[in-house]
């Protein structure tokens, strides 16, 4: 394996529980109202420093998406899901973007 380079935001961020390694900005927050696996998660609109699981189907409350979970680059944690395809119409401001699990 490679070294590893790491982005380090600046200004209110969010880490990993495990190992602090930065993710996302509070600007970068589009909704703190989702509920997951394991209680509440916020949408967002980028993040870094994560590695991609392989595309699937899941059933979620709100339908059946295709999505990517998403993992930390430094420790390999779970963190959440990326949103690939999103079958329903009202639903589609999903795409692209990311489920963080608080």
């Amino acid at each position: 394996m490679g070294r590893l380079f790491l982005i380090n935001l600046e200004g209110d961020f969010y880490s990993c529980k495990h190992c602090r390694t930065h993710f996302a900005l509070e600007d970068d927050v589009i909704s703190r109202s989702f509920i997951c696996r394991h209680g509440m998660a916020h949408l967002f609109d980028k993040v870094v420093n994560v590695t991609f699981g392989e595309k699937e189907e899941r059933m979620m409350l709100s339908g059946l998406k295709t999505v990517v979970d998403i993992f930390c680059v430094a420790c390999g944690s779970i963190l959440g899901w990326r949103y690939e395809v999103v079958h329903e119409q009202n639903q589609k401001y999903k795409e692209g973007k990311f489920i963080l699990e608080m």
